[in-house]
């Protein structure tokens, strides 16, 4: 809205107490985030001007979101960020250059756009530190998307930064924009407000029935009532409006007061009226490009009237009163006027500095098929793509199609917007455009991509089997193509029907690899994805004593194969789960997976891939589970959730069940595990209700529900998923020899010793040595125990280390080895304290009691205690990174780092950096570092 003295708003208290809240927070050096929301006219925008108004002695920096201009990418975010421009320098070289790119400072692949976000979040810190920064988003709704994703992002990491951020949304356009930030919902006034504020406009007294009509039919919606009332007196108002004279009653109050402006244009002069329409489809508000426009149409720029009937302001930029003013303006011209108007501005547009808002001029202009135009804006997408605007990539490749005659290009353009919808999240727009692209002729390689795409919108839409024939389909199409994407797509193939669930069948994983396998697609250019698909093909057809060492080829690649672009390194985090899910599953390989999934998390810190980096985390704090490091895994899971929550996506809920199930907390992992099944089921994900089966047998076995355990690893197995299969057959030996189901056991025995023999690794012979050893007596059950002890050991899997020392020692108590039982009992107690695994430790302490043991409970967690963020942020600063360092590494800002560091040294009794190692150390052995 215009910049105007404000009125005296009136029955907006609580409003403004509320946004002097964010004020008094943001002065004392807090970050506060609001998000105002209400319907058209509600009074969003004076709310903000309001807050402008009172933030004296504080930087304020706005971007207004504009209907006209949402498929151009960041076009908000570099308004808002373009005060601050001159601090570009001072920022980490990787999220300097990804702002470059997105502002299209520079060249470059495109930057990940949570990598933007973590760069925007620096430069407003950065701006805040001479004074504390407000940050003011109108019409937030209309922002393009990835400028309020970054926003967003921003949002949700703000914590001991000096900015604060305050965003008006219109409902119910925006009602799916910034939810679950606080918000402050904005209503109509009350009856005695909205009449006062009648009166006050009118100039005079009400007969009390007329103006309790006038209220009612507009809602309390100020807007509606100031623009109801404008020009009018009391006197005029006394007996209601004629026909004539009023706008509609009928329909929402937003169309009321959009059709009364629009009864306001019909008395302008033929000129202002043109000249307004240039106005409405200009979104930046450029004055010099409005004259251009406007002398290529030859009208002589006459704003008078228009300002005069308080519609726009014209000055060094143009800005209408509101934008409901905008939107009658533009849709109440004819349709060739709208197209002769963006024709000028086209024509008035510089094709060097600004070609892609010419370039959607032109197409906007454009009332049938024009090569040019379509060229033109396949272009600008190639260029949003290059500045990380997928969404914006899209809309123009469809525009695009909408102005392209020929059946060839047309085709190809469609199936473009459509993989790019996809990309952007749009599965229903790529559905669409996916079925235009069908009808119309296309090549070999893109009716592979065409075939491709339907397969994964297939996936996307249910994880069950039935997207892998599409992708062996497209595979093979490629293939036949000679496309090097064959092999990748087949791996995408066998990927689907990993996690769908399902090893054999006519749509398994099995069948996957042996169309792999018999394709003789060519090379994919990475030797690492060549060598990885050939493992996990001959692994799923010849069975793991040729699979596994074929898969242990691809290790050396996978960890060490140099990746020289952004583009090689997206495509190696999407083989990382496939490479992870073999080695842990069927290679045993403990050290594998620590260095795949670390390789994964530096990766995606490296390049800011915020949604790949959560998945690797998940990954990465598995091994410190298996580890005995729950604090570290913790850790991890809790960065992944926080990274999750803030990017917008759903949290990974596996790993946080099976800390849960690794700990005992029964309470913790059923709900979880209920709602995780639910899902699954729903989604046809057969391999995670593989996964749930394994995780409640590690549960039910600490706590010794010994018959759950054996049901529910039961289940596991019998799902024929191509992960879990061998954990759970190691859980179901256990629990079926404490139920007494001895050739229960010994079946899945027969199926462990199977799967394990050709790992060769020290977790596969210590968890075969172990399972024999339940189902054996004597010196034998002692040998096995000795080795399974062993080779656990050598395989670093401590918590199965810990495990072996307890099932040793029960069963040596048992025999009445009292000494040596109490021995092992101890060990396991102590290690499973320590990480701590509660029902196992539980376990170890109740056996040591029958030993005549005394055992100490131990104390509660110290109300000291680091919280997860805060141990990260201590160990990386304990290794000597600076705060910026830190902060780059944890996606947050030095602000922030700084912020925990000094809660860190209250906590630890410390108060620099150089006594953070020691105290960190001591802190450990006291058990004040965090486990959870």
């Amino acid at each position: 809205m215009i910049a105007s003295p404000l009125p005296d708003l009136v029955g907006r208290q609580r409003e403004c107490a509320a946004l002097d809240d964010l004020l008094v927070g943001l002065r004392e050096g807090e970050s506060r985030v609001l998000v105002v929301r209400g319907e058209a006219g509600i009074g969003k925008s004076v709310l903000l001007e309001y807050v402008a108004a009172q933030a004296s002695q504080l930087k304020v920096t706005w971007a207004r979101g504009i209907e006209a201009d949402m498929e151009l990418p960041y076009a908000s975010l570099h308004q808002l960020c373009a005060p601050f421009l001159d601090e570009l320098e001072e920022l980490p070289g990787p999220q300097r250059e990804a702002l470059r790119v997105a502002f299209g400072m520079a060249a470059g692949d495109p930057p990940d756009r949570f990598l933007v976000g973590l760069a925007v979040l620096s430069l407003l810190t950065r701006a805040s530190e001479s004074r504390p920064l407000l940050v003011l988003v109108d019409d937030a709704q209309w922002l393009d998307q990835v400028s309020l994703q970054t926003l967003e992002f921003v949002a949700r990491r703000l914590l001991a930064e000096s900015v604060a951020m305050a965003f008006a949304v219109r409902d119910p356009e925006g009602q799916a924009a910034l939810s679950g930030l606080p918000e402050l919902r904005i209503g109509g006034l009350d009856s005695a407000a909205a009449g006062e504020l009648l009166e006050a406009t009118v100039g005079g007294r009400l007969e009390k029935r007329v103006r309790d009509r006038f209220v009612a039919e507009m809602h309390g919606n100020p807007l509606a009532l100031l623009e109801f009332s404008r020009g009018r007196n009391a006197a005029e108002l006394a007996y209601g409006l004629d026909a004539s004279s009023s706008p509609s009653i009928q329909g929402p109050v937003a169309n009321r007061v959009e059709r009364d402006f629009a009864g306001r244009l019909v008395s302008l002069p033929a000129v202002t009226r043109t000249l307004l329409l240039i106005a409405a489809a200009e979104p930046v508000g450029d004055a010099r490009l409005l004259v251009r426009a406007a002398a290529s149409l030859k009208v002589t720029p006459d704003a008078a009237p228009a300002k005069a009937a308080g519609l726009i302001e014209f000055g060094e930029s143009v800005r209408f009163r509101h934008p409901l003013v905008r939107s009658a303006v533009y849709h109440g011209a004819e349709p060739e006027e709208r197209r002769a108007v963006h024709r000028a501005l086209a024509e008035a547009t510089d094709p060097v500095l600004d070609p892609d808002r010419r370039a959607w001029h032109a197409a906007q202009a454009a009332d049938g098929p024009d090569e040019n135009v379509a060229s033109a804006l396949e272009q600008a997408a190639d260029r949003a793509r290059r500045r990380g605007g997928i969404a914006a990539e899209a809309v123009l490749l469809e525009r695009a199609t909408e102005v392209t005659a020929d059946p060839w290009p047309r085709g190809r353009r469609a199936l473009a917007a459509a993989e790019a919808h996809f990309s952007a999240a749009a599965p229903d727009r790529a559905t669409e455009l996916a079925a235009v692209a069908e009808m119309y002729p296309l090549s070999a390689l893109d009716r592979a991509r065409l075939a491709r795409l339907r397969a994964r919108l297939l996936f996307a839409r249910s994880r069950s089997d039935e997207a892998a024939p599409l992708l062996l389909e497209a595979a093979a199409q490629f293939t036949a193509a000679g496309s090097p994407l064959a092999r990748e797509t087949y791996l995408e193939a066998i990927s689907a029907t990993i996690f769908a669930g399902r090893v054999h069948g006519p749509t398994g994983a099995r069948a996957a690899a042996i169309a792999a396998r018999g394709s003789g697609a060519p090379s994919s250019g990475s030797m690492a994805a060549d060598l990885l698909l050939d493992g996990v093909a001959a692994l799923l057809t010849d069975g793991c004593e040729t699979g596994v060492p074929a898969l242990r080829g691809a290790l050396g690649p996978l960890a060490h194969e140099e990746l020289s672009t952004r583009e090689a390194t997206v495509r190696w985090l999407l083989l990382a789960p496939v490479a992870l899910e073999a080695f842990i599953h069927y290679a045993w390989d403990l050290h594998a997976w620590d260095t795949l999934s670390s390789r994964a998390v530096r990766l995606a810190r490296d390049i800011g891939a915020l949604a790949s980096l959560p998945p690797a985390l998940i990954y990465a704090g598995g091994v410190h589970i298996h580890y005995g490091d729950f604090a570290m895994a913790d850790r991890m899971i809790e960065e992944a959730d926080a990274i999750a929550a803030a990017t917008g996506h759903a949290p990974h809920k596996y790993a946080t069940l099976v800390l849960a199930a690794w700990r005992g907390e029964a309470d913790v992992a059923a709900a979880l595990i209920e709602e995780a099944t639910e899902s699954a089921v729903q989604r046809g994900e057969v391999g995670l209700l593989g996964a749930m089966g394994y995780i409640q047998g590690v549960l039910f076995n600490g706590l010794a529900r010994y018959e759950e355990a054996m049901v529910a690893a039961r289940t596991s197995i019998d799902h024929d998923g191509f992960n879990f299969t061998g954990l759970s057959l190691v859980e179901h030996v256990e629990a079926a020899t404490r139920c007494g189901e001895l050739e229960q056991a010994r079946a899945s025995l027969v199926r462990l010793v199977e799967l394990t023999h050709a790992a060769g690794s020290g977790w596969a012979r210590g968890a075969s040595a172990r399972s024999q050893a339940l189902l054996t007596d004597g010196d034998e059950a002692d040998r096995l125990y000795r080795t399974a002890i062993e080779e656990f050991g050598r395989g670093g899997v401590a918590v199965e280390v810990a495990r072996s020392h307890l099932l040793y020692g029960e069963w040596l108590r048992r025999g009445r080895r009292r000494a040596m039982a109490r021995e092992h009992l101890r060990t396991a107690h102590e290690m499973f304290a320590a990480m701590p695994a509660h029902a196992f430790a539980e376990r170890a302490r109740r056996e040591l009691i029958a030993t005549g043991e005394h055992v100490r409970t131990r104390s509660s967690k110290p109300a000291s205690t680091l919280t997860p963020q805060e141990t990260q942020v201590a160990l990386l600063a304990a290794e000597g990174m600076t705060n910026a360092r830190i902060g780059a590494e944890l996606f947050i800002s030095p602000h922030t780092v700084e912020w925990h560091l000094r809660k860190v040294y209250a906590k630890l009794g410390i108060n620099s950096r150089r006594s953070l190692p020691d105290a960190l150390a001591g802190a450990g052995s006291a058990g004040t570092v965090n486990s959870g």
